[in-house]
């Protein structure tokens, strides 16, 4: 637990080491649609680029108007942060990662680049040969860049690899479904966090020692039991916070958390066409889930296989995906008299409001609730 920690804090030593360790290059990227299995199989470490909250003097002229997320990894690049980093890689996603991405090229013109295509409307019956066909010229990109083929046999293994990962995560998960659950939600999203900018291999590995030690853990006494959903998250303050008032969050659904590993791909004999597939099928975020609103009816059966007590819904500042979309969700927890809690942050947690918030949600629960004995009247 103590190293997911650790790298997760020390991300930009972890990815000069593995440079160093291997030779590789790193390629970054914005959003969790990614299909990272490609990158990895080219022998590259797919780093997911994690905002923070650096002193920005810089941002206001040269990105005005875009969230504090993509700002700060922004200005994370001016800073020097990210000088490792040897390519860029966004997505159709929203217009906020977009302008970072391009800003970042603009100040950074040496940055290897390229544009991957994923249609907003997932759904669609021409989107899987969509994404087939911009997967292919990714790969022929990639090959152009790193001076070799990326084979069928790379892919397998790339895919091998993130299948058993996410399925490790799962179990993670699974650990938190437990009465007087052992595992705290600040721990399972440095793990998510750290993941994110690991080798997956690595991080395999460590998984696989840890999850037993989680097993053996001791219960701990039942309290309060919250889902967190909205915006990204870079950092598990927000879950440090709940668990300092006495409740836990013991699950999300949040694209760098539960929709990062809630499906794999299904190996076939076209890898693409089964890489592809499996972002498709993924989870929809805000952004994606355009059409036939499924988001919420996701939320709505997390919120219950974890048998939770209330909702908190964190949403980045001018985070407009989430912004249009949180009506669905509201109206679900309310026909569904499930307790809730809403509030904005930028990268920073505004944390004497947020604890205000969050403690009269807990308040609000407790008098009608007991984990053991079910509700009372």
């Amino acid at each position: 637990m103590k190293t997911f920690k650790e790298i997760l804090e020390n991300r930009h030593a972890y990815a000069k080491d593995w440079k160093a360790r291997t030779g590789g290059k790193v390629l970054g990227f914005y959003d969790t649609y990614f299909p990272e299995e490609v990158a990895y199989a080219a022998g590259l470490l797919p780093l997911r680029l994690l905002a923070s909250h650096c002193e920005d003097a810089l941002t206001d002229r040269l990105m005005y108007g875009n969230c504090y997320c993509t700002r700060d990894i922004f200005n994370q690049f001016m800073l020097g942060r990210y000088d490792y980093v040897d390519g860029l890689v966004s997505i159709e996603s929203c217009q906020w990662w977009y302008n970072a991405f391009d800003t970042t090229l603009i100040e950074f013109p040496e940055l290897w680049s390229h544009y991957l295509f994923t249609t907003d409307y997932v759904d669609a019956r021409t989107s899987k040969d969509a994404v087939f066909s911009e997967l292919k010229i990714f790969v022929k990109r990639l090959e152009e860049w790193i001076g070799k083929t990326v084979t069928d046999e790379a892919l397998d293994n790339a895919i091998d690899v993130y299948n058993k990962n996410r399925a490790l995560l799962r179990q993670l998960y699974q650990l938190r479904r437990f009465d007087r659950t052992a595992v705290l939600g600040s721990e399972v999203m440095e793990i998510m966090l750290a993941n994110q900018v690991m080798d997956k291999a690595e991080a395999n590995v460590m998984l696989e020692s840890l999850l037993p030690e989680l097993e053996a853990r001791a219960p701990q006494e039942d309290g309060v039991r919250l889902m967190l959903i909205g915006s990204e998250t870079y950092d598990a303050k927000l879950e440090k916070l709940v668990e300092s008032l006495g409740a836990n969050i013991v699950t999300d659904e949040l694209d760098n958390g539960t929709a990062y590993i809630l499906n794999d791909v299904i190996p076939m004999k076209n890898r693409l066409m089964a890489i592809g597939l499996r972002y498709l099928g993924k989870p929809h975020s805000a952004l994606k889930d355009n059409v036939w609103r499924r988001r919420p009816e996701h939320i709505y059966q997390l919120y219950e296989d974890f048998q939770a007590d209330g909702v908190i819904i964190a949403k980045q500042i001018y985070c407009h995906p989430h912004g249009s979309d949180m009506y669905a969700v509201w109206k679900l927890l309310r026909e569904r008299n499930i307790p809730y809690h809403t509030f904005e942050r930028d990268t920073t947690l505004p944390y004497e409001e947020t604890k205000l918030g969050v403690e009269a949600l807990i308040s609000m629960i407790k008098p009608g609730m007991t984990r053991l004995h079910g509700w009372s009247k």
